[in-house]
């Protein structure tokens, strides 16, 4: 099981009152086991972060970008979370706000192609 900072639970639950629209649509499709029987859970907390989206059966986190992640300092944060998250064996998609607003179908068939493989049916 992967632990987290436990202060990083109010925080979760308050993101999880305020989404985005981009993270409304996606929930909206990986919610309910949607994808192969997979659970999706939404900004949920693994170690120091609180990732947008995690499907721990299939190892698989799911990250909903802004403008702000432009900035190379956050490009910097960003890494350095994903690469945190690869060493705790996870598989990381990231993924604009724009691309889920207009493409969220080609958005879901790389998000189903990584949850085959992350549960072994790929």
């Amino acid at each position: 099981m992967l632990t987290y900072n436990l202060n990083l639970k109010f925080k979760a639950r308050s993101l999880r009152s305020n989404m985005t629209d981009a993270e409304k649509i996606l929930w909206s499709r990986v919610r309910r086991k949607q994808i192969s029987g997979v659970q999706f859970y939404r900004q949920k907390p693994i170690g120091g972060y609180i990732v947008d989206f995690y499907a721990p059966q299939a190892k698989l986190v799911i990250e909903l970008d802004g403008g702000q992640h432009f900035e190379p300092e956050q490009q910097y944060y960003d890494q350095q979370r994903t690469l945190y998250l690869q060493n705790q064996g996870l598989a990381v998609l990231r993924f604009t706000n724009v691309e889920v607003l207009k493409n969220i179908e080609g958005v879901m068939e790389v998000v189903f192609r990584e949850v085959l493989k992350g549960v072994g049916h790929f």
